[in-house]
């Protein structure tokens, strides 16, 4: 028989070697292998996840979860009917959170899982707007807050709330609680305070924003709720700083929202919003839908959304336990104390938060002191060439020019991992040194990554 002139090469094969269809809808099919190998090439140009530490999110996962998501990957999680078992661990995590989070009632409070913290932040964020409204509030709603990150601006954009965003004064990098009672009236629905703040880590005193509106209700009449954005430390605190109150052992805070996709270990996707009591949450935001095979409540931005991250939070929860978050989570502020401590002894830079349980969550922020031949967006552009996202940004407005860099210590950053970050910034700044920028670097030209948002650059988080 002649041979065949055909190649059984995959890079042989159309439209391997023409092109992937990039401008309008193919016409033409394709062998799966060979659309596979298409979509995995151009993904080969990412960065590398464990190397990005610019993102709240999980980038480590272990092989259980892998599995479990995988076999989730077909529930719809709001359809209660027929994945009715994905539907009680959804509410079994709930109730662990609340315990968690000292709810009074952890068995009959309520929440919910979300797509991320934004929609929980949201959800809480509603739930005051109608609080205030059935309480016979009128005019224009608004809500007091420090430095956020943009979800917040969204809420208030999407849905006619006035945000009040207090200016950072002084040496102030969060809000302080003796600045409430000049930006709170009539129509302030909530008081939101971050505990993990996007920009620095730290966390906004929320015990002290919850005594400065007591004090304000007694002197005025006013009753202010908080809602506290855990978004980064709703998971850390209480298995770190388990002593420092920011929950609801304070009664006037009334809705939290976090991530479980950032230090909940669970993968992305995963947000949590709880309420104190059920009747924090007001029935109006409660529907209840019977097209799906039985009637079931809903009370979610979204509608139809996965399960996997559910079933994989319930998963993390039940195998680590409060003994193995706490060893989890301790680890990752022991990395972040030493990453810290070798930043400043490279020379030229000032720790603005290491690592201190008590005061932020597992991460290193820094500024540069002194003149420099280089700016921060030259070194964090530098770092990229070894494959390093590392997130260098103006904070807000109100504190100037003034720029930073942060360093998120995640589940999976080692520190092996870190002493190898610090060799790459020795090496990063003697080559600046030896060879000054021609002109200084913009954000934007640098690229400006972070995936957390700041006001200035606009980026999205996933929360």
């Amino acid at each position: 028989m002649p041979e065949s002139t055909e190649s059984d090469d995959l890079f042989t094969m159309f439209p391997l070697e023409a092109g992937a269809p990039k401008a309008a809808f193919p016409k033409a099919e394709m062998f799966g292998q060979v659309a596979y190998q298409i979509v995995h090439d151009e993904l080969l140009l990412d960065g590398v996840s464990r190397m990005n530490l610019a993102t709240f999110c999980t980038t480590w996962v272990d092989d259980h979860a892998r599995r479990l998501m995988a076999e989730s990957l077909d529930k719809n999680i709001v359809d209660k009917d027929e994945y009715p078992q994905t539907a009680e661990l959804e509410q079994r995590c709930v109730r662990m959170i609340a315990d968690l989070w000292h709810a009074p009632d952890p068995a009959h409070t309520l929440g919910t899982s979300t797509t991320g913290s934004s929609e929980a932040a949201m959800l809480g964020g509603l739930a005051a707007k109608f609080r205030w409204r059935a309480k016979g509030g009128k005019g224009i709603p608004n809500f007091v807050c420090g430095p956020v990150q943009v979800c917040w601006e969204k809420f208030a954009r999407y849905f006619d709330v006035e945000i009040r965003q207090i200016p950072l004064r002084g040496d102030r990098l969060t809000m302080h609680a003796d600045d409430l009672a000049a930006h709170c009236d009539e129509n302030t629905i909530m008081v939101v305070p971050t505990f993990g703040q996007t920009f620095t880590g730290l966390f906004e005193d929320v015990a002290a924003i919850s005594r400065a509106l007591d004090e304000l209700q007694a002197a005025t009449g006013l009753d202010i709720p908080i809602h506290v954005d855990a978004a980064s430390g709703g998971f850390l605190a209480p298995f770190t700083a388990p002593d420092l109150v920011w929950d609801f052992r304070l009664s006037r805070v009334k809705s939290i929202n976090a991530s479980g996709h950032k230090t909940g270990l669970a993968p992305l996707g995963s947000g949590w919003a709880i309420w104190r009591e059920a009747t924090d949450l007001p029935a109006e935001l409660i529907f209840n839908v019977d097209y799906l095979g039985g009637n079931m409540a809903t009370f979610n931005l979204n509608f139809s959304r996965p399960g996997g991250q559910v079933v994989t939070s319930y998963y993390q929860f039940i195998r680590l336990g409060r003994v193995g978050y706490t060893l989890v989570q301790s680890a990752l502020y022991g990395v972040a104390k030493h990453l810290a401590k070798g930043i400043a002894a490279l020379g030229p830079f000032e720790i603005i938060h290491g690592g201190d349980p008590h005061r932020g969550i597992a991460a290193v922020s820094w500024r540069l002191a002194g003149e420099q031949t280089y700016n921060l967006y030259d070194l964090s552009d530098r770092l990229r060439t070894r494959g390093w996202l590392v997130a260098a940004y103006p904070l807000p407005a109100d504190r100037g020019a003034e720029t930073i860099m942060r360093v998120l210590v995640r589940h999976g950053f080692s520190r092996d991992m870190a002493d190898l970050l610090l060799e790459d910034m020795k090496r990063a700044m003697a080559q600046l040194d030896r060879h000054p920028p021609s002109t200084s670097m913009t954000q934007e030209e640098s690229g400006g990554f972070t995936h957390n948002a700041t006001p200035a650059v606009r980026m999205h988080r996933p929360h």
